[in-house]
């Protein structure tokens, strides 16, 4: 674990994996020092945002987390429905060597958690992937994605909140509202929570 300062009031964690990342953030999270303003997971970094003055007890709470041994996902679940008719939900079967059906079956019998956010306001990073749906993004990224759209990249899924440009493979589309900011929390998923994906009836 890596720290290095970020302006006067933050500093950034460097870590190696996102199992870390999380270990970070739930310590940070569940120590809730009154001085940290701000948590922004990414995928090797924790970027931790204080008001003058916070950064020692920042550094007191980091120097006791052990990354290796982080904690499982706890908290409130969200659940997800999903209409699984995406355009590539047969690429993605017969890449993985699986009907379509089983694709959906490994789909919603997965546990997520959202590993942090970025690429758009609401877009959530998901692990838990099952192995065989870890496939590469598409050859060439759909101009637009429309919004809803369920997929999956690498380790991770994800719902696009609203019709982007995106390259992953899409296996479906929710109505669920991913982003609204008129909300008090914006996001509908947010860095931590416990996802899971059911069949839309």
């Amino acid at each position: 674990m890596q720290l290095r300062r970020c302006g006067t009031d933050g500093v950034l964690v460097e870590v190696d994996s996102l199992g870390e990342v999380e270990a970070v953030r739930a310590a940070l999270a569940a120590a809730r020092l009154p001085d940290v303003v701000e948590l922004v997971p990414a995928a090797r970094t924790v970027l931790v945002v204080t008001r003058p003055g916070g950064v020692p007890a920042v550094r007191e709470v980091l120097a006791g987390v052990d990354p290796v041994d982080h904690p499982a996902a706890v908290g409130d679940e969200v659940v997800i429905d999903v209409h699984y008719d995406g355009p590539d939900l047969d690429l993605v079967a017969e890449t993985a060597g699986l009907t379509a059906a089983e694709v959906v079956a490994l789909h919603t019998g997965a546990d997520y958690r959202v590993a942090f956010c970025g690429f758009a306001p609401g877009f959530a990073y998901l692990t838990g992937l099952p192995e065989p749906l870890r496939q590469p993004r598409l050859d060439s990224p759909r101009t637009k994605v429309p919004a809803g759209s369920v997929g999956v990249a690498g380790e991770f899924t994800a719902a696009y909140p609203r019709a982007t440009p995106g390259g992953w493979r899409l296996i479906g589309r929710t109505d669920a509202p991913l982003f609204d900011p008129r909300r008090t929390t914006p996001a509908l998923l947010t860095p931590g929570t416990r996802v899971r994906f059911e069949v839309a009836r």
